[in-house]
């Protein structure tokens, strides 16, 4: 596929037989995707459409673009954020399967933009978005190639955000399905992936202890609980911010102190952004922080952390990986991980593969449900229809051996009817 100038953009062709490795080590614990890409490869049900990619370049990713492949689509992979791409993986996805993958970790903001608009070369019939960079640019500065396309995916909670506003202006496109509000994306990825996932960025990142600390936790949606839930069990302190009147008295009555930012600044020795909006943490709470305070982003967009009022009240050093020291005039320092991006994508290796498994397979298979269906939908974002959602849960209770019971036809008639009572 002539993709135009460039067939990739990756930082090592020589790193192929490590992304080979790695990308077969998550398929192993990725069964639920296994048999859809079976599937995929026998019924060709993407065959002859032109898929372009916004998404993190993972290990994980990579299974999800062969299966999509496999499945009869053109792909072309662009990376969602700029350090979250694992180098290897981009490596064994252009030069062993043959997609057009433009990634690098650590790539400046103009790379990064042209790296999508590599991918949109492609003129795309179905897009994947994670965060709705690519849509945003194709809606904006690409708009003759919107003829050619019939619908996409979105993964993230920021994007649908993003996507949703478009769709109440009238603007968007073309249809949408939120992949993220899909119930075996949301309550385990989000909860149980990005949880563990943090941590581990935080702990690589820093090698600190996390028991007897106080740990607070900015938002507490699914990402939020998460988080608070793996601090805990390590024995850290844990307070949790919020604006959300019925999310902050969850909180609460799951165990946790919920106080206001400003107060919480005043305690905290690790913070946590997960809110989705822009300076949930401000240069007045920053100011407000003890010494050796770490502060952490774990939102799709590194906006969450007023970064600019922290730069210009204090003095900047790297201190060592993923950790830049900023230092007041008055010697107290704060540390600022991974440049405020999402710290388990930069400094770790982002969500574990077998919560993965559920959200690519949500991919997959909505992807396959708007390709089929394209005809029919409107400018407009849909959630996951309920039997995909459900599909994807019965294979991932299958895939671990596990049995459920089914319901008799009496609970069926009961449970349709209205005519019994007391």
């Amino acid at each position: 596929m002539n993709v135009g100038p460039l067939d990739y953009d990756v930082k090592d062709l020589q790193l192929v037989d490590r992304g080979i490795a790695r990308i077969q080590w998550a398929e192993a614990q990725m069964p639920v995707l296994g048999k859809i890409r079976a599937r995929f490869r026998r019924d060709k049900p993407l065959q002859g459409l032109r898929v372009a990619a916004c998404l993190h370049v993972t290990t994980e990713t990579a299974n999800l673009m062969i299966t999509l492949r496999d499945g009869g689509a053109q792909v072309a992979l662009c990376a969602s954020n700029p350090l979250s791409t694992q180098d290897d993986v981009a490596a064994a996805l252009a030069g062993e399967y043959g997609i057009p993958t433009f990634a690098i970790k650590g790539e400046d903001e103009t790379t990064y933009y042209r790296h999508i608009e590599a991918a949109l070369a492609t003129r795309p019939n179905l897009t994947m978005d994670d965060g709705a960079d690519l849509v945003t640019v194709l809606h904006t500065r690409r708009t003759e190639l919107l003829d050619h396309v019939i619908g996409g995916t979105e993964e993230t909670t920021t994007g649908v955000i993003r996507l949703r506003s478009m769709a109440a202006q009238g603007v968007l496109r073309y249809p949408i399905v939120a992949v993220n509000e899909a119930d075996t994306k949301h309550l385990f990825d989000n909860r149980y992936g990005t949880g563990q996932s943090t941590i581990d960025g935080i702990l690589r990142a820093t090698n600190i202890l996390l028991a007897g600390r106080t740990f607070v936790v900015c938002g507490y949606g699914w990402v939020g609980r998460g988080i608070a839930m793996r601090a805990r069990g390590m024995g850290a302190n844990v307070v949790v911010t919020e604006v959300n009147p019925t999310a902050a008295l969850e909180a609460l009555m799951d165990g946790f102190r919920v106080m206001p930012i400003a107060q919480a600044a005043e305690i905290g020795d690790i913070f946590v952004t997960t809110t989705g909006n822009i300076h949930a943490i401000d240069g007045e709470h920053l100011a407000a922080m003890k010494d050796g305070a770490i502060v952490a982003n774990s939102g799709h967009f590194n906006v969450e952390i007023n970064i600019a009022a922290l730069e210009r009240a204090a003095e900047k050093r790297p201190v060592k990986e993923f950790v830049d020291e900023y230092r007041y005039p008055d010697g107290k320092r704060v540390y600022l991980l991974g440049e405020g991006r999402l710290i388990n994508l930069a400094a770790a290796e982002g969500h574990p593969a077998a919560v993965m498994d559920m959200s690519f397979a949500n991919q997959a298979l909505s992807l396959e449900w708007v390709a089929r269906n394209a005809g029919s939908l409107e400018r407009q974002v849909y959630r996951v229809p309920p039997e995909i959602d459900q599909e994807v849960a019965r294979l991932k209770l299958e895939s671990t051996g596990v049995q459920i019971d089914t319901l008799t036809e009496e609970q069926r008639a009961y449970l349709a009817s209205w005519e019994q009572g007391t």
